[in-house]
């Protein structure tokens, strides 16, 4: 088993994503490996670690819904419905991308996939970024997604810069200078216990293509097409 290393705090989390290193959090589906998009020169870093095949395009985690007209182009009506009903929460909306979407991160049709997560842990690490995050699933490729931090992959943590837990060490409940203070979070995560509670969700986000006259279904997720059918019609 690969030695755990003590969670990050915000800080640290926000510092390794500005020189453009990757970072493991929570967000509201499952754990999520992201880079700054204004730090990392693409996705390339992400493909690596996961060992995945570099023509799929990663999403962007972003802070709100107006992030679709500035890295959005010719963003339609319905898209914009949708994202005003159910962002944040668990839905991509795959959009003809704008110029300010560097084009390493662009698809090879030219698009990028958005979503604003539920999930106070990531929105505050994309605050603090001060700028979206290129996210994939937090496992290496064709692995399981997990919504738990014991179940992480603990190699791929370590060719990280590491683990984002909200609070840092304070979550943990460590006690600076006391003698009886509790477990490392180290000796805590290796030992698989539970350190913050699960994604409200532990399934991966829906995926619409945005870029027609009307949606298209890229993935099954989070959300069923019977709790967007009332967006649409």
């Amino acid at each position: 088993m690969v030695a755990a290393r003590r969670p990050l705090a915000l800080e640290e989390a926000t510092r390794a994503l500005a020189v453009g290193n990757a970072v493991i959090f929570p967000t509201d589906t499952v754990f999520g490996l992201g880079v700054s998009v204004s730090a990392a020169p693409g996705p390339q870093l992400l493909y690596d670690l996961k060992h995945r095949d570099a023509g799929k395009p990663v999403a962007w985690l972003v802070e709100g819904p107006e992030a679709l007209d500035v890295y959005g182009r010719g963003v339609p009506a319905y898209a914009r419905r949708l994202a005003e009903t159910f962002w944040p929460g668990g839905l991509t909306l795959v959009v003809r991308a704008s110029d300010a979407v560097p084009a390493a991160f662009q698809s090879p049709a030219g698009t990028i996939g958005l979503r604003m997560p539920a999930s106070e842990a990531a929105l505050g690490l994309i605050r603090a970024a001060g700028c979206p995050l290129a996210v994939t699933s937090a496992n290496l490729s064709g692995a399981a997604d997990t919504a738990r931090a014991e179940d992480l992959d603990r190699a791929l943590v370590a060719r990280t810069a590491g683990l984002y837990l909200p609070g840092g060490v304070a979550a943990a409940g460590i006690a600076s200078g006391c003698a009886e203070a509790t477990p490392s979070v180290s000796a805590r995560f290796a030992a698989g216990d539970r350190l913050v509670p699960p994604p409200a969700s532990g399934t991966a986000s829906t995926v619409l293509d945005c870029t027609g006259e009307a949606p298209r279904v890229l993935r099954a997720g989070a959300l069923t097409l019977d709790d967007l059918k009332g967006c649409l019609s």
